[in-house]
């Protein structure tokens, strides 16, 4: 494959920043996890209190935000590989890239109830 085949124009572009930056806070997300995780054996009523902060709207936010991330981060995960091992897949990377980004549009708006419906109940009532 010629240099520059994968990530041609602007839809390539940032498409390689986003995978690179969701993968960076996944990762910093299972960090924290690990550590908050680790914390039951430490202190349980530590870790009680700071999962009890994790029931708040603001965290059902960043939760919305870690689904868009992974969600993101597969799906564009996908497409890299159909353009690396599909023969076709360099001609057809702009298609893929608009059909990953509709396909995760829609998936964020199903996800919208699941993950915020308790933010919402909390903010204004059931």
């Amino acid at each position: 494959m010629p240099a520059g085949t994968l990530y041609r124009g602007r839809e390539g572009m940032w498409s390689w920043v986003a995978h690179r930056v969701t993968g960076v806070l996944i990762f910093f997300f299972l960090f924290v996890h690990v550590l908050d995780t680790a914390l039951v054996r430490v202190s349980p009523e530590d870790y009680d209190k700071v999962v009890a902060t994790y029931k708040t709207p603001i965290v059902s936010l960043l939760e919305y935000g870690l689904v868009a991330a992974i969600l993101f981060h597969a799906l564009n995960g996908l497409r890299i590989i159909a353009v690396d091992y599909w023969t076709q897949g360099p001609r057809y990377q702009k298609q893929m890239f608009w059909t990953v980004m509709g396909l995760w549009v829609v998936l964020m708006l199903g996800a919208i109830y699941p993950v915020l419906g308790h933010a919402a109940r909390v903010l204004f009532g059931s």
